[in-house]
């Protein structure tokens, strides 16, 4: 199958190499523009776009897609059997979605119908999900509620975003293949979503890390930490200063021998961890990163820093 790939983060990455090592044709690849990124402002291009130079193949980024003439016709002088998509951040007009034979079809991260949207694997890891997966599904102007084509399946068992991401883009990569020689060869049923069951993830925004011990339980911190890694991350704050926190295990009430009449206070320290108390129990941070420091285990903080027990953690 001739194809046009459009696709711009890490995630999009592995399945676009995956069509390339497999016997259909990606022809062109769409992105996102290049943006300015970090503390130095420098701009730079696209994980995807990256991957398709090094692979030789053109690339285009328009700035707009809905409305654009110009990009329409490109992709109408292509004339792809089929457009792959995979987290390229801009909703795609009626006249591109039935441009292609086969369609528009989206690697999405999650077990569709449940979590549509913006941040899927993020949503899974904060709800508590023993499980999210890969769909390949047939897109339509709606968000995420297309006809699911295939679908599969992978335990989350404690991983962080990034590590999941990567698990995740693997599997798409290898699902997407399989996926379009299934289109090709008439051998796959598309089955509607049940509209009913769905549930929305929306876009993460910076204030979504701030952990307020007084309404979050131990085991929702220690999903907001492996979910916010490395953005927003979950934070806090002792004083003026954003406390990070990188790594915690959720405790019972019981498991800790201090106790405190409120919410957010520290009520031990040592190499150990940081115990502080939440709305249900205790959570013992193994691990944090103050600012313009690198990220350190508890032991490695109290060598350059005091924290008494009874320190309040607070909204600054």
């Amino acid at each position: 199958m001739r194809l046009v790939y459009m696709g711009t983060p890490d995630f999009a990455v592995r399945p676009l190499e995956s069509l390339i090592e497999s016997q259909h044709e990606v022809s062109l690849v769409v992105t996102q523009p290049d943006r300015t990124k970090g503390r130095g402002k420098k701009v730079l291009p696209t994980p995807v776009k990256e991957k398709a130079l090094e692979k030789g193949i053109e690339v285009i980024q328009p700035e707009v897609v809905k409305g654009n003439h110009e990009f329409l016709e490109k992709l109408r002088s292509i004339d792809p059997d089929v457009i792959v998509v995979a987290a390229y951040g801009r909703i795609l007009p009626k006249e591109i979605l039935n441009l292609p034979k086969y369609g528009c079809v989206n690697i999405h991260a999650s077990l569709l119908p449940r979590w549509r949207g913006a941040s899927p694997i993020q949503c899974a890891i904060l709800s508590g999900d023993e499980e999210t997966g890969i769909t390949i599904m047939q897109m339509a102007e709606g968000l995420d509620t297309g006809d699911m084509l295939t679908q599969k399946a992978i335990k989350i068992e404690g991983m962080y975003l990034p590590e999941l991401t990567d698990a995740l883009s693997e599997l798409g990569g290898d699902l997407i293949v399989e996926t379009l020689t299934m289109l090709e060869n008439d051998s796959v049923e598309p089955e509607p979503q049940n509209d009913e069951d769905s549930t929305y993830a929306g876009i993460v925004r910076r204030e979504d890390g701030y952990v307020d011990f007084a309404i979050r339980t131990a085991k929702e911190i220690e999903r907001m930490i492996r979910a916010y890694e490395p953005w927003p991350s979950a934070y806090c704050y002792l004083g003026d200063e954003m406390v990070k926190l990188k790594e915690a295990i959720p405790l019972a009430c019981d498991e800790v021998k201090e106790s405190a009449d409120c919410p957010g206070v520290a009520l031990r320290v040592d190499d150990s961890g940081l115990y502080i108390s939440t709305l249900d129990g205790v959570i013992q941070i193994t691990k944090l990163q103050m600012p313009g420091k690198k990220s350190m285990d508890i032991g490695s903080f109290l060598r350059g820093n005091t924290l008494e027990p009874g320190t309040v953690f607070n909204k600054k």
